[in-house]
């Protein structure tokens, strides 16, 4: 891997920190060869400190370090991407992110989904929704629609029309989603247990 520090009077390159699990940035760091380095020597994302003028270790005083997973560098050899495992809040206010923003796993529209589902169950105002009608039937009704909808995913699998293969498998991970949250369970929950059993 070869990264330009000349390119830069102060020959620094940026250095964009992404956790390794949720794949949100993190932070904005800058490091200069020694910082780079000692990252790779131990495992721990160190930058060149612009403000103290010298090599700092992200978490050298809070303990919040920054576990080195992987590092990349642009096509231009003068950005590096640097996935870790945050030990802690990276920001120095405290915050999971130098953008106060919580570092949550994200599965894109799935999430917001599951973010009306949960609207569904507590708001008061949407008791003409479906997925409230579903609720307020019980844990009975919601796992009776997941295996109608898993029935009828099969039978369209064994089929040769996809959009209705699709649509069915749509139901079904909906309704899903539905029942995981009647039992108190999020997405994140069943990902972490995938990923349990791939270790």
């Amino acid at each position: 891997m070869k990264i330009d520090f000349k390119k830069n009077k102060d020959k620094l390159v940026p250095a964009i920190i992404q956790d390794s699990k949720t794949q949100n940035i993190l932070m904005l760091g800058y490091m200069n060869e020694d910082a780079y380095n000692k990252t790779l020597e131990t495992k721990r994302v160190t930058f060149f400190s612009r403000s103290k003028k010298r090599l700092w270790t992200k978490g050298e005083e809070s303990g919040n370090y920054l576990e080195l997973v992987s590092l990349k560098v642009d096509c231009d050899q003068d950005t590096l991407l640097i996935q870790a495992i945050p030990n802690g809040p990276t920001c120095h206010k405290g915050s999971d992110t130098c953008w106060d923003e919580t570092n949550a796993s994200s599965y894109g529209f799935l999430t917001r989904l599951e973010a009306i589902i949960k609207d569904r169950q507590t708001n008061s105002n949407a008791k003409e929704s479906y997925v409230s009608s579903l609720f307020e039937k019980g844990i009975n009704k919601i796992a009776q629609k997941v295996g109608e909808e898993a029935v009828e995913t099969v039978i369209e699998a064994k089929d040769s029309n996809d959009d209705l293969f699709l649509a069915e498998s749509a139901d079904l991970l909906f309704h899903l989603m539905v029942l995981l949250r009647a039992k108190g369970f999020e997405l994140r929950d069943v990902v972490d247990l995938l990923e349990s059993r791939h270790k």
